[in-house]
């Protein structure tokens, strides 16, 4: 199996496991996108809550009393978290759609100034903000 995919499928049983205590991002978290993963928990959680004041009487709610309009959409939402979750995985890193072996392949350019790779579309170093032009 390949790295890629193994990493996606634990990112998978991660979310779903996070997903079965109600939390959203914990696939994320396990791929340390932080940023993405605290944006489901707060999207999950205030949904789930916002759902509850609406639909719901906040102070006798259980979960076991919580009407569909309110657990459906937030199932819905976890299963939308983990299906994010295994695409973010199996993009890779780099947080390109690329695979490993096209990434390879690109070319490099190097900064004359610091040295640092950078993206040779660039007319700038965006370590150190000089031009990448030859004088």
């Amino acid at each position: 199996m390949v790295d890629t995919e193994r990493r996606a499928l634990i990112a998978v049983a991660v979310s779903v496991a996070g997903a079965a205590f109600g939390i959203g991002g914990a696939g994320h978290a396990y791929l340390r996108e932080w940023g993405r993963a605290f944006v489901w928990f707060s999207f999950v959680l205030g949904a789930g809550l916002v759902l509850v004041a609406s639909f719901a009487d906040p102070e006798t709610a259980t979960l076991s009393t919580l009407p569909l309009r309110v657990t459906g959409p937030v199932l819905l939402l976890l299963a939308l978290n983990t299906v994010d979750a295994y695409v973010v995985a199996r993009r890779g890193s780099g947080g390109s759609a690329m695979g490993t072996a096209e990434r390879a392949e690109e070319p490099t350019v190097s900064c004359p100034s610091c040295g640092r790779d950078l993206d040779p579309e660039l007319s700038f170093c965006p370590w150190c903000a000089g031009s990448t032009e030859e004088e």
